[in-house]
């Protein structure tokens, strides 16, 4: 094997331990063969000896693959995150400690299979979107080493880009888990506060700080996110899931974007370019576009560095910083010391008015199913960076510094080249606990874009031939007034659901409008002279399913339907003594024909 033989996505070495052209150690030494020589880009603060992957590999080897959804996937870990028995630096060699265990994260992708392979560099202690604030070297683009990576998570983005591992994980505070994803070409996921525990991750803003997933696809995003997520009781700060607002279909949405004068990409006309292309895109594939006034959004961005959040990273290292001053990047300790000038009542100002400017960007995100913008409006060369560390760090937050404050989700996705040849992203985002909505509007878009894998060179692979139900969810077929855009399709959005896929059933039902009062109701009925019928496969978390069903009103009732492949699933069906009074409409193919022909 060789490193250009095979992609490290999920998908793909999933098939190859399938076949058997593959094995965990087979892997290592692969992984190894790739990483031979010197790491140029600056990747890797320690790196996983083969003696020590091994362990790792040769545990898998006595398991079943198919109990095990990681089973022999690699992945990086960024350094201010702990790994048992391994040094974490967090950048600053004099701040170095060895856990004891691993962090609560790491573990559950560890114990699902996975073998990390190193801990990856980053912006000291997190602070900053560059990826140069470093003692072990300035991170280097993977598609130009004299671009940054982006930050602070810079070598795991890098990490993944290159093909060397088939995930990362970072943290996001301001943008780390965003910007790097896009100026290398990758999935950024940045879950909803909580979501994923901090505990054995070192503090920025503990109160704002996440725990961010790269990879190369968004599915691959969805395995690590539903392995990764769990409450954590030790995790003071821990959230367990929630339904979010609403959840959206990717094939049928709403989308919003700042207005036209509020864009920003720093003089990067090709950029502004890309993103016009990627919001005509977003159209073509069922979005419906408007405006909204971003002012609240930039307002709160300005908060995190200008305002007294600063106190908060103070506060995360105060003993280090106040014992140990120049142990520090002198960009970093310079950011860190303005945190002094901040008083009390400065905070308790900044949250007052965080909540007023919170209360507003909700209220414009009311009507919209998600916002897109860039992630970042350009990208720096490393001696830009270095000749101007704080400005050009403050443009990159533009777009991203705001969302952990707002308490929103939010996933980066690819959006195409720039003439540089260096990639461009956009990031959508939505209220909390909406990742499952953004994870599947995300592999939709990466799949209607057929972009290569970070900076592999490797194809996206197929999209899986049937949609991926997540973990906590059933799959409900609807064929009536439950239908996207009827009238008790919110009992579904209201309870989290969003459209796995429309289709059809198997040819052997019949559909027939019920006689009663509005919203008026279909019946379907499994028959031996039928007919295959519209219907919409939903997901519904199954802890709302109960509430669900609790209101279905006789005679409708849920059983199994089949659909026109062959698969089963849940869905709504009729008692036949209703059908006395009622109309077949089965030659109509579906509720909807039947009403566009019979409105009331």
């Amino acid at each position: 094997m060789t490193g250009a033989d095979f992609s490290l996505d999920i998908q793909s070495l999933h098939e190859r331990y399938r076949v058997g052209s593959l094995t965990p150690t087979k892997l290592v030494d692969e992984l190894l063969a790739r990483m031979a020589g010197t790491d140029s880009h600056h990747i890797w603060i320690t790196r996983l000896t083969r003696a020590q992957m091994y362990v790792y590999a040769r545990a898998l080897e006595t398991r079943h693959r198919e109990d095990l959804p990681l089973y022999g996937i690699p992945f990086a870990i960024k350094d201010n995150i702990d790994l048992a028995e391994i040094q974490t630096t967090a950048a600053c060699p004099d701040y170095a400690y060895t856990p004891a265990r691993s962090a609560t994260v790491v573990q559950r992708l560890i114990d699902a299979g996975a073998i990390p392979v190193g801990k990856t560099n980053l912006d000291q202690f997190a602070t900053g979107l560059v990826g140069t604030r470093t003692p072990y070297g300035a991170c280097r683009n993977s598609f130009n080493p004299a671009y940054i990576a982006g930050g602070s998570s810079a070598g795991s983005a890098v990490a993944v880009a290159l093909g060397q591992v088939s995930f990362a994980l970072g943290t996001d505070t301001a943008g780390s888990g965003r910007v790097p994803a896009a100026f290398n070409n990758l999935i950024g996921l940045k879950p909803t506060r909580g979501l994923l525990s901090t505990r054995g991750v070192i503090p920025a803003c503990r109160t704002l700080d996440c725990v961010s997933v790269f990879t190369l696809t968004a599915q691959d995003a969805q395995a690590v996110y539903e392995v990764a997520q769990a409450f954590d009781a030790d995790d003071p700060y821990s959230r367990a899931v929630q339904a979010p607002r609403s959840a959206f279909s990717p094939s049928q949405f709403r989308f919003a974007v700042p207005r036209a004068s509020q864009l920003e990409f720093f003089g990067n006309d090709n950029a502004r370019a890309l993103f016009n292309a990627a919001l005509d895109r977003l159209e073509s594939l069922g979005g419906e576009k408007h405006e909204i006034d971003f002012t609240p959004f930039l307002e709160a961005a300005r908060l995190l560095y200008e305002g007294p959040w600063v106190a908060e990273r103070y506060a995360a290292i105060q003993t280090f910083i106040e014992t140990k001053p120049d142990s520090l990047h002198p960009v970093t300790r310079q950011i860190l010391q303005n945190a002094q000038r901040f008083s009390a009542q400065d905070v308790f100002t900044a949250y007052y008015r965080l909540a007023e400017l919170k209360r507003t960007a909700e209220n414009l995100m009311l009507e919209t199913d998600f916002v897109v913008t860039p992630t970042a409006g350009t990208i720096y060369r490393i001696d830009e960076v270095e000749a101007e560390p704080l400005r050009l760090n403050t443009n990159l937050g533009y777009y991203t510094n705001f969302m952990n404050l707002f308490d929103l989700s939010a996933i980066a996705a690819p959006a195409g080249m720039q003439q540089n040849g260096l990639p461009f992203g956009i990031t959508f985002f939505a209220p909390a606990f909406s990742e499952y909505s953004l994870l599947m509007l995300a592999a939709r878009w990466q799949q209607s874009c057929k972009f290569l894998l970070g900076a592999t060179g490797k194809s996206l692979p197929p999209a899986p031939e049937k949609n991926l139900l997540p973990a906590g969810y059933v799959a409900l077929a609807v064929c009536g007034a439950h239908l996207s855009g009827l009238p008790l399709n919110h009992q579904l959005r209201d309870r989290g659901g969003w459209v796995l896929v429309a289709t059809r059933t198997a040819a052997c039902y019949r559909l027939y409008a019920l006689p009663g009062a509005a919203p008026r109701r279909p019946g379907l009925v499994r028959t031996q002279d039928g007919a295959s019928i519209e219907v919409e496969v939903w997901a519904l978390p199954i802890e709302a399913y109960g509430s669900f069903v609790h209101n279905i009103p006789a005679p409708l009732g849920i059983g199994t339907i089949e659909l026109h492949d062959g698969k089963q699933v849940q869905g709504f069906v009729c008692e036949s003594h209703a059908l006395i009074d009622a109309t077949d409409i089965t030659n109509f193919g579906g509720w909807r024909a039947w009403l566009k022909k019979f409105p009331a």
